[in-house]
């Protein structure tokens, strides 16, 4: 099938790559002309694991083509995907900012000259399908004059059908998730769509998987509904490790006995510093301001977003326990990423620790990433007190404390020996609860976690 995807960096690249991969001939339009370049010269803009290997053995086997000009693609392509970005408009107390799919859908319809399927795979409010159909209709009007359809509804001679299908990919894992799905939901508004959607999504169903048809608010509520359940136990466990320090508790043994009970996953239930990430802040604030439209209280969602924030201050306030003053200090950071393998620092904790630290003065930060780095300096290429690090223990020279923010796999087993050697005290926030506290503190270390 041809497939054209509308979108920027992460689920427009991951979805037309594994798309490409079984078989489907996929058209990747954005309007970055550097970004199509690049891809062309095979430079991936995203760190993901076996992505690059994917698009370049489509690419080659031209399954996957980039472009910038979508009146060149979307005649030809009989399937259109939109998959941009919905950033929360800080302007209207952080809503889901459409403008993007609403050029998306203006775009496409001012070149169509036929029958297509408008497939919605950001996150987006309920009624976004209302407001996509009405810009069509609204772009086909000022080229096609209307006809009566047999319901007796005005319709335009152009045929189109939306379709909402939610994603659900996790970085890290992206390319799983879509090539072995635990879940596919769609919303269709008739056969002739539903049929397409399940020629689409063919190659990828098993006999465990299924296509689950559903109504279209439904379809649009439950990435929302997802996110903000994996946050809230997130906030949760945060809050059991805050009561945990009080009382000289291990929050380490209360997760683990938590989750042994069969009802409960242990998946999101590790205490640290607040959730991060490009979807989580900006999924719930959005659907927050959403239910307010309709009157409605979300005590829950609500007081997992504060909750969230309060964690914030966290590692700064445990580090100034035993340096009240940080003017003039030098501080280290492990882990800029919001997550281990990835690249993304969107919302991540990293940032707000950074400014935090700026805020009291310190004489430098010495940070170190093993991949996000380059993302981090485009934020603080103007800072001289920001220092970013080859390796990790070139970010403890002369290192008055060190705090980890990102459970990197090339942390876990530190040289404690050199550590000491290289800073000026021997102080450690563990944002991640990655280390033993007995092990540290049996290495001469001032250990300080989340929980413990």
């Amino acid at each position: 099938m041809k497939i054209t995807i509308f979108g920027t960096w992460y689920v427009w690249l991951v979805t037309g790559t594994c798309l490409a991969e079984v078989w489907h001939e996929v058209m990747c339009i954005d309007i970055d002309q550097t970004k199509i370049d690049n891809l062309e010269k095979w430079i991936i803009p995203i760190y993901e694991p076996g992505l690059e290997e994917l698009v370049i053995r489509n690419y080659k086997e031209w399954r996957l083509k980039f472009s910038t000009n979508p009146k060149e693609w979307v005649d030809f392509w009989r399937v259109i995907f939109s998959a941009v970005w919905t950033p929360p408009d800080k302007e209207n107390n952080h809503k889901a900012d459409l403008k993007f799919v609403k050029i998306v859908a203006k775009t496409v319809w001012e070149n169509l000259e036929e029958y297509k399927v408008f497939i919605n795979k950001s996150t987006v409010p309920v009624w976004t399908w209302e407001l996509c159909e009405k810009i069509i209709r609204e772009e086909l009007e000022k080229r096609i004059p209307l006809s009566i359809s047999p319901n007796g509804r005005e319709a335009t001679i152009i045929e189109f059908d939306i379709v909402s299908n939610p994603e659900f990919l996790r970085e890290w894992t992206a390319i799983k998730d879509f090539m072995v799905p635990d879940r596919i939901v769609c919303w269709v508004e008739n056969e002739k769509s539903k049929e397409i959607m399940k020629e689409v999504y063919k190659p990828f169903l098993r006999s465990y998987v299924n296509i689950i048809f559903t109504d279209i608010k439904s379809a649009e509520i439950i990435k929302y509904a997802a996110n903000s359940f994996l946050a809230t136990k997130l906030s949760f466990i945060n809050e059991i490790a805050n009561f945990a320090e009080k009382v000289w508790a291990n929050i380490s043994d209360i997760s683990r006995w938590i989750w042994s009970d069969k009802r409960i996953w242990p998946k999101f239930l590790h205490a640290g510093i607040w959730y991060g990430w490009s979807c989580f802040p900006k999924d719930i604030q959005a659907l927050i301001e959403t239910w307010k439209e309709y009157w409605i209280d979300f005590k829950i969602i609500s007081a997992t977003e504060k909750v969230n924030k309060i964690q914030k201050v966290k590692v700064v306030e445990k580090l100034q326990k035993y340096i009240p003053d940080l003017k003039w200090k030098t501080i280290s950071i492990w882990g800029l990423s919001f997550k281990p393998k990835t690249d993304d620092i969107r919302d991540a904790p990293s940032i707000d620790v950074i400014n935090s630290l700026l805020d009291l003065w310190v004489k430098e930060i010495k940070a170190f990433d093993p991949v996000s780095i380059n993302n981090m300096k485009t934020l603080f290429w103007n800072n001289e007190k920001v220092i970013f690090t080859e390796n990790n223990y070139d970010a403890l020279q002369n290192s008055d404390g060190l705090i980890i923010l990102t459970e990197w796999d090339e942390f876990r087993m530190p040289n404690f020996n050199k550590m000491k050697e290289l800073m000026n005290e021997n102080i450690i926030i563990d944002g991640r609860n990655i280390w033993d506290k007995k092990e540290v503190e049996e290495n001469n270390f001032i250990y300080e976690s989340i929980g413990k």
